[in-house]
């Protein structure tokens, strides 16, 4: 049986693993705070629907209460560690089944199994509040095994810690023309692929939302990620298929470990 993938921007795709839907950092927002989505419509309720939706950390573009409170009711919710404590809105979600999971945690869904795995990034709610959680990425374990990084920089021992995978879904930009340190550009991304060694890859993270009035500053950095990627990933990990989806868009990935 594939596994599909569909990018519906930023962070949010929908993997379909052994009849289970998961959903990853769901943020279904036309504007957040100072960001608005310039690419891609809105994704469709269809796209609300998972058995199991994954938060890789409390940043409000990843962590977004009011996208969540679209979830259907009895849907599966993993989070940080702490991150109802840090995190007030969390507590609403009284129709969800909300559980909180540190790296190592493995959380059966239907017939396939996440793990939790450590991420290189700032996990504080705010830049500067006290309240953080540990951020995370995820493997989901079906068919295949598919490595969700959320938002992470590159680390020594990235390739260990994530374990061996079938499909990498990797953030190779942001939303704003500088990207700070616990980030993956293009450049990182790639190199983290030869490291994981998977056989298919999807960047996302890119392209979608960017600062309102910031249009002409450094654009590139909002349209090149994705083609940046596949270029160098081509030079780093040549035995890697890169799929770079368009908004909304799905793969079909015959990748059974």
């Amino acid at each position: 049986m594939p596994v599909e993938i569909t990018w519906w921007g930023h962070a949010t795709c929908t993997v379909e693993d052994s009849n289970v839907r998961v959903l990853t950092d769901p943020l279904f927002a036309r504007r957040l705070a100072h960001l608005r989505r310039r690419r891609g419509d809105l994704p469709p309720p269809s796209a609300h629907q998972a058995d199991v939706a994954l938060v890789s950390h409390l940043h409000a573009d990843h962590l977004h209460v009011p996208s969540l409170m679209r979830l259907a009711p009895g849907t599966r919710l993993l989070v940080p560690r702490g991150a109802r404590r840090a995190v007030p809105g969390l507590r609403r979600l009284t129709h969800l089944r909300v559980s909180e999971v540190a790296p190592g945690d493995e959380t059966p869904v239907g017939d396939i199994v996440v793990r939790a795995v450590p991420a290189r990034h700032d996990g504080r709610r705010l830049p500067l509040g006290p309240h953080r959680s540990p951020a995370l990425g995820y493997v989901v374990a079906g068919e295949a095994r598919t490595y969700f990084a959320g938002d992470t920089g590159l680390f020594d021992d990235m390739a260990e810690e994530v374990g061996p995978v079938e499909v990498a879904l990797l953030p190779v930009g942001g939303w704003g023309p500088y990207l700070g340190e616990g980030h993956l550009d293009a450049g990182r991304a790639a190199q983290a692929l030869a490291r994981l060694a998977p056989r298919s890859a999807v960047p996302v993270h890119y392209g979608t939302y960017w600062p309102i009035g910031m249009d002409a500053v450094r654009p590139h950095e909002f349209h090149a990620p994705g083609d940046e990627f596949v270029r160098l990933a081509a030079r780093h990990a040549p035995g890697v298929a890169v799929h770079r989806l368009g908004h909304g868009e799905s793969v079909r990935l015959e990748v059974a470990r």
